[in-house]
């Protein structure tokens, strides 16, 4: 694979992954939505499509990481790490362009949500909450663009993902690789997929299980960056977590699979 194939690759995928993946959060999430409250087996099982399409769609061209914890497995795995910098410029910029298309589907639900009375407050109100949120905490639709936790104790969000991202990582390298051992094949991508909505029904409940770099920083980031009204805060005290727990629970992966399995 050439470098530009795998920048294209996890950039169609990534951006495929989050446009879905995201997409049942905002049609869950949002007021004027068919699907709002739909609940968290529609979110699951929402993510594991979005799993399941992204990598059927991306793995010709770049192998389908679409995660950077999974590159870094990999390439643990591998020692093979010229390639690094490029798969994960490829899933950050394919995870903001999803994240965007999301807000594009989704622009008037996203418009009347965050105008709501019920959702924001009356006048004042509004802007109080606003303030209030980009200080503290979340602000109303961040979940549609990256998780949060429903307990904030850092060492067991930074635990809940680092365990989650072991559990994934482990059946990426033990079950779905391809032929060349260098991303996910065919059955691969199924069985991705279906461990995806596994740990979302298990371990999600804490962190909404990130468990994928990419997929929380660049949705975050357009949030921060996107004209949404009385949007609140991107969180950014707890960003870290889903970026530092993935990449460490990968790193363990990896090296449980070359005790263990190598």
């Amino acid at each position: 694979m050439s470098s530009s194939d795998i920048f294209i690759g996890e950039t169609i995928g990534t951006a495929i992954l989050i446009l879905l993946g995201g997409g049942v959060c905002a049609a869950v999430t949002l007021k004027a939505s068919k699907a709002r409250n739909a609940g968290w087996l529609a979110i699951t099982f929402g993510w594991g499509f979005a799993v399941l399409t992204a990598v059927y769609t991306s793995a010709p061209l770049s192998g389908a990481h679409l995660n950077p914890a999974v590159t870094l497995a990999l390439a643990i795995k591998s020692g093979e790490w010229s390639n690094v910098p490029v798969y994960w410029a490829g899933q950050l910029l394919g995870a903001m362009i999803g994240a965007t298309l999301v807000w594009v589907a989704y622009y008037g639900q996203f418009r009347s949500h965050l105008t709501d009375r019920e959702i924001v407050g009356g006048p004042g109100a509004q802007d109080t909450k606003a303030v209030e949120a980009q200080e503290t905490q979340a602000g109303p639709v961040l979940g549609i663009f990256s998780t949060g936790p429903e307990i904030r104790n850092a060492v067991q969000n930074l635990a809940t993902e680092i365990i989650g991202t072991i559990v994934l990582v482990l059946a990426v390298l033990t079950q779905g690789l391809n032929d060349k051992g260098n991303g996910l094949g065919t059955l691969g991508a199924l069985v991705t997929a279906l461990v995806v909505v596994g740990i979302g029904l298990s371990l999600g409940g804490p962190t909404g299980y990130a468990i994928n770099p990419a997929r929380d920083l660049g949705p975050r980031i357009v949030h921060a960056l996107l004209p949404l009204p009385n949007k609140g805060g991107s969180d950014w005290g707890y960003a870290w977590i889903p970026v530092a727990g993935p990449l460490i629970g990968a790193a363990i992966a990896a090296g449980i699979y070359n005790v263990a399995f190598a």
